[in-house]
């Protein structure tokens, strides 16, 4: 089941609003070389380069679903690069910008994570991250709950992924102690109203879902599935629902 950006596009208002909110604790400077790590299809890099157009933006994703449309985007500022988070830690270049919007909260490790980051950043560089604070939100929960169980335990092979994303304290701790200054980190609530559980159900099927039904066999999809439906629909008793998702904004500059 990979990427699929009409899905995930569906809710395209509601993932652009904490998009904004990062981008406007970004600084221009000339020149600027910046990075946007997962930029899916590319479109916020794009606005990212016409607000800051002495920038140079290159935006890598490891999805080519994803990045299907973004050469259409291509311009002299702005370049994309099918291309893995680890890639990017492993080449030499630095920077003067590195955001990511919605993605880093895929990869593992991150006491270690963002240290090699910040390590990719000249002096006086901007890194600006946002991330669905997983840990708190209820539909990661249920998510991660309903696969601890059986049959879907055995189903899945044992696996399940519990999320990377730290607290709000961790991450002030590490981007203090990595160098960084006029830092800037909230949580923040961004709330979806659902007429339904539906709604409910595609938001988190176009990200979090993914690699639970890529797991399992293909006739065991649609039982996980219903069920998953279900547990929401059991929650969420009452619609339309108010779903408070929570995301974290990271900010600050390289001494």
């Amino acid at each position: 089941m990979p990427w699929n950006p009409v899905i995930y596009n569906q809710f395209k208002d509601i993932r652009f609003k904490p998009f904004f909110d990062l981008s406007e604790l970004i600084a221009a400077e000339v020149p600027m070389k910046a990075v946007d790590l997962g930029c899916g299809t590319g479109e916020q890099t794009a606005i990212l380069s016409d607000k800051f157009p002495d920038a140079t933006f290159l935006g890598i994703d490891s999805s080519r679903e994803m990045l299907s449309e973004s050469r259409k985007l291509e311009k002299e500022n702005l370049k994309f690069e099918n291309s893995s988070v680890e890639e990017f830690l492993q080449a030499t270049d630095s920077w003067d910008l590195i955001f990511s919007n919605a993605a880093l909260q895929w990869l593992d490790g991150h006491e270690t994570l963002f240290p090699r980051l910040i390590s990719k950043l000249n002096s006086g560089g901007q890194l600006a991250v946002q991330m669905p604070y997983q840990p708190e939100n209820i539909l990661n929960k249920i998510l991660f709950g309903m696969a601890d169980e059986e049959p879907y335990r055995t189903d899945l092979g044992h696996w399940n992924r519990p999320s990377s994303v730290l607290n709000i304290d961790n991450y002030t701790q590490i981007l203090f102690d990595g160098g960084l200054e006029q830092l800037e980190l909230s949580l923040r609530i961004y709330p979806i109203v659902a007429a339904d559980s539906h709604v409910l159900y595609n938001f988190i099927s176009g990200s979090a879902l993914i690699p639970y039904i890529e797991r399992l066999e293909e006739g065991k999809r649609s039982v996980f599935i219903q069920d998953f439906q279900a547990r929401i629909k059991q929650y969420f008793s009452k619609f339309p629902a108010i779903y408070p998702f929570k995301r974290i904004l990271l900010y600050g500059r390289k001494r």
